[in-house]
């Protein structure tokens, strides 16, 4: 007869191994989650922007209410900042981001069915709190399942964000034109309920067992520090906030800086979108250079400049080289991509991640709500561009002193706000 093997001789336990796979499978599963969750953070805003003046003709309101509409995005995604760690508390990661993707849809979906003012705004704000919930929930989605990947993983879902901005704009008019505003809005709320599906699936996957354990990773639970005691927070909000605040000041009155310089209609609207289109080269980069240098602020540096540069060329000599100067202009808000991963890298663990995401964007959005009404306020009053570009200079310095803080290399968990 054969002799028994020794315990240490046989071939390795299958379950280890299906365990292993499992594990695998598991983090593909929440990969795809990632970014279909990703791809919706924004549907709601650009979707209805070019559309916004015929959906009024439609329902009976003014152009005054399209500046509401405006401000909904960026309102939204401050409170949400701020109330969403609450709810990841109570609830978790997982349940709070499928929360999102379901509210996103059904508030997408809903808004298309109303034919009153405050129905679409009710609605619209539903689906952009949900967005805004995506926002503070991801950061700290992808460290927990992807510790090992985080800029990989996080320059992927950045530019699935970017994606998500720019391809409603672009098919927004002609889908209106062939089916109607009602289809071009209303279509993508299929994305938020696609995204709400395989969140579905990871929940499945953890059902009755601890976080760390189906996650397979350390570290994917912890206290929540208090972020409002930490000079990084406060440096991390103040660096998204002025880019945030420089970004939608720019979507809003670049195509009028340019027709007061003499540019058509078109014309504008071709330079937004290429202003748009240059966060994508931000998005596949900006997250590998900042985890890869220990202090990225000499980035900041690079990308205040490129604002300082863009700032003057337009209100100097804007139809001299109005490409380049959209093209150095779109450089700056290689700040914000780089924020976001930041969050992860001051952070030790998911629960800190979580809060430093919520305060961060929601000081940083609330800062943001202000920057294209004061930027057309100085304009109206000023009768010129000097003024509005003025506080748009003063942001980038808010924004250098803010990465200056948020830069330095140390997690948030051993300072101040982690007693």
């Amino acid at each position: 007869m054969t002799a028994a093997l020794p315990e240490t001789s046989r071939p390795a336990d299958p379950p280890t191994a299906d365990r292993r796979r499992s594990l695998i499978e598991g983090r593909l599963l929440v990969l795809a989650a990632i970014v279909m969750s990703a791809l919706t953070l924004r549907v709601a805003v650009t979707a209805f922007t070019p559309l916004a003046e015929e959906i009024g003709e439609h329902i009976g309101y003014s152009t005054a209410v399209v500046g509401v509409f405006g401000m909904i995005p960026t309102l939204m995604f401050s409170v949400t900042g701020l109330l969403t760690p609450l709810l990841v508390r109570r609830i978790g990661l997982e349940w709070t981001v499928l929360a999102a993707m379901a509210a996103a849809g059904i508030g997408m979906l809903a808004r298309v069915l109303v034919s009153e003012t405050v129905g679409l705004l009710l609605f619209s704000a539903l689906a952009l709190g949900g967005m805004g919930i995506g926002n503070i929930v991801v950061p700290p989605l992808v460290k927990r399942y992807f510790p090992d990947r985080l800029a990989t993983v996080s320059a992927l879902y950045i530019t699935m964000v970017q994606i998500g901005t720019v391809i409603p704009a672009l098919v927004a008019v002609p889908l209106a034109e062939t089916h109607g505003w009602r289809v071009s809005l209303g279509v993508w709320a299929l994305l938020g309920f696609a995204a709400a599906l395989p969140w579905i699936g990871v929940l499945w996957n953890r059902r009755g067992r601890a976080a760390a354990d189906t996650t397979g990773l350390p570290g994917a639970t912890g206290r929540a520090p208090k972020v409002w005691r930490s000079p990084l927070a406060w440096g991390m909000s103040a660096m998204f906030g002025m880019t945030s605040l420089t970004t939608y000041s720019v979507f809003t009155w670049l195509p009028t800086i340019l027709s007061d310089a003499g540019a058509d209609a078109a014309f504008g609207g071709s330079m937004v979108a290429l202003f748009a289109l240059m966060g994508l080269i931000a998005a596949l980069t900006a997250p590998t250079v900042a985890a890869r240098m220990t202090n990225p602020f000499p980035v900041a540096v690079g990308c205040a400049v490129c604002f300082l540069v863009a700032f003057a060329g337009l209100l100097i000599a804007p139809m001299s080289a109005p490409v380049l100067w959209v093209v150095i202009l779109g450089l700056g808000p290689s700040t914000f991509p780089m924020a976001l991963t930041l969050i992860n890298l001051r952070t030790r663990t998911p629960a800190g991640s979580a809060a430093l995401s919520g305060f961060t964007q929601g000081v940083g959005y609330a800062l943001a709500c202000i920057g294209p009404l004061v930027f057309g306020m100085l304009h109206t009053v000023t009768g010129g561009w000097e003024a509005p570009f003025v506080l748009l200079g003063v942001s980038v310095v808010v924004l250098l002193i803010g990465a200056w803080q948020a830069c330095k290399p140390r997690l948030l968990e051993d300072g101040p706000a982690g007693g």
